[in-house]
């Protein structure tokens, strides 16, 4: 059984691995998904959760479908 504080922190990891590995820079996956860079760091370090309508914001700027963002182990 996962925890939620355990899978927001994963979740952060995987969103942060998939942009690094678009080379997107935090701040320029925040102007691509019109939102803060802090919100995009807050999100990478588990402190929130990302809510679907995010979800969906950066799946869309990193070129992906929203499930392969939660698609994580």
């Amino acid at each position: 059984m996962i925890f939620e504080e355990e899978y927001i922190s994963k979740l952060g990891i995987h969103i942060r691995q998939l942009r690094e590995s678009k080379e997107i820079s935090q701040q320029g996956l925040a102007d691509i998904c019109n939102m803060p860079k802090t919100s995009i760091g807050r999100v990478e370090r588990g402190e929130v959760f990302a809510t679907i309508k995010t979800i969906i914001k950066i799946a869309n700027a990193l070129e992906i479908e929203p499930k392969d963002i939660l698609d994580f182990k």
